[in-house]
């Protein structure tokens, strides 16, 4: 059997699977529903925003913001409340919700036994929940299982995974394919330049933005410094060893075999898609590679996500430009419909050892994407019942 017809067998065995979006009225929820609208295997079922919302077809409660038209099979679904009973069918959720009010929704979706792939901060740093970056470390997932068997009551089907901050999503892609060729990372300098779609809609008043850059964004520098060492970390047995049942019990480890020092800094400007970050590095270990090595090992770079055949995984994870002046927002943000990253500037670095700029597309693989891949790698895994 050739991969090509495997992976279409694959596919149609997947295409009933009904799923849910939540915040299905915010910028993010409008992105989960264009990605979902052809997807192979996942079939928009129930839309969920507020009790403003509730109660209408949703091409007449949401204020449309997105470049592509509306699915028409989204126009006449009725939205519903974010309350668990309108989506008890769903295989899967996804949450677009702002994090004022996600926390409590999300882990009332999972007591329901309902599968949550949020894209919001609330949970990220739960120490039972993974958080991933599909094209960097899917296979955090694992930790699900733990999860549900330390919920009260334990549960069968119904968890939460969270993405990553956008701007970590961006760099930590880049990252992950430098740690893998030439093994862990000292010291990491990030300068992000993020676009104000970052801010949800209406997002930063124009009279703030427009002519200037804001070099401030609550939160933004810690989630980054953060999420860095989580993503970029392993998952170990907790010591003295503690197990439920047969279970082990394990933690993320946060890079500490390697601690890896970051400092962030983070600036709004006046761009609506694509956060770029100027990004310089140190190797742990000595002599550190060239900006050659470097680029060859970025486009040499595979997801698991890719290869285990995602549908929504981007063919090339990390486009590197070899012009002097790209990445650029305009130009190179759709590049495969925002799912990978774009590289450029590589060179060496007179403090550090290395630095180049990375681009990503912050709603479509800073978001919306990142879960609908995460989803994808769960199905994949066994973890959607």
């Amino acid at each position: 059997m050739s991969w090509s017809w495997a992976k279409c067998v694959l596919n149609s065995s997947f295409m009933q699977l009904k799923v849910g979006v939540l915040g299905a009225t915010g910028t993010v929820g409008q992105r989960f529903i264009t990605l979902l609208a052809n997807h192979p295997w996942f079939v928009i079922h129930a839309l969920g925003a507020s009790s403003r919302s509730a109660g209408k077809p949703y091409a007449t409660a949401v204020n449309w913001k997105q470049i592509t038209y509306m699915p028409s099979a989204v126009k006449g679904l009725i939205v519903q409340e974010c309350k668990p009973e309108a989506f008890l069918n769903c295989a899967i959720v996804f949450s677009g919700l702002d994090s004022d009010v996600a926390g409590d929704i999300e882990s009332a979706f999972r007591a329901a036994d309902l599968a949550v792939f949020s894209n919001a901060k609330n949970y990220r740093r739960d120490p039972h929940v993974p958080l991933i970056v599909p094209l960097v470390n899917p296979s955090h997932i694992s930790i699900v299982k733990q999860q549900q068997l330390l919920h009260s009551p334990p549960l069968q089907k119904g968890f939460i995974v969270t993405n990553a901050n956008c701007s970590t999503t961006a760099h930590v892609i880049a990252l992950a394919a430098l740690e893998r060729a030439f093994g862990p990372l000292d010291t990491l300098m990030v300068t992000t330049l993020q676009a104000i779609s970052g801010a949800g809609y209406p997002g930063v008043p124009s009279l703030d933005i427009m002519d200037n850059v804001v070099p401030y964004i609550s939160g933004e520098e810690e989630k980054i410094e953060w999420e860095t060492r989580k993503i970029l970390g392993g998952i170990a047995d907790v010591e003295p060893e503690q197990r439920v049942g047969s279970l082990a019990l394990q933690e993320f480890d946060m890079h500490a075999s390697t601690p890896l020092k970051i400092s962030a800094a983070c600036n709004r400007v006046p761009v609506t898609v694509g956060h770029m970050i100027n990004v310089s590095l140190r190797f742990a270990r000595r002599p550190p590679p060239s900006p050659q090595q470097v680029c060859e090992a970025l486009r040499a770079y595979q997801s698991d996500a890719q290869l285990r055949g995602c549908p929504s995984a981007p063919l090339q994870t990390i486009f590197v430009h070899d012009e002097p002046d790209r990445p650029q927002p305009r130009m190179d943000r759709g590049h495969q419909d925002g799912a990978g990253v774009n590289v450029g500037r590589v060179r060496e670095c007179p403090v550090l050892d290395i630095k180049f700029v990375v681009l990503a597309d912050n709603v479509s693989i800073g978001a919306a994407t990142s879960s609908i891949i995460n989803a994808e790698y769960a199905v994949l895994e066994n973890h959607i019942l």
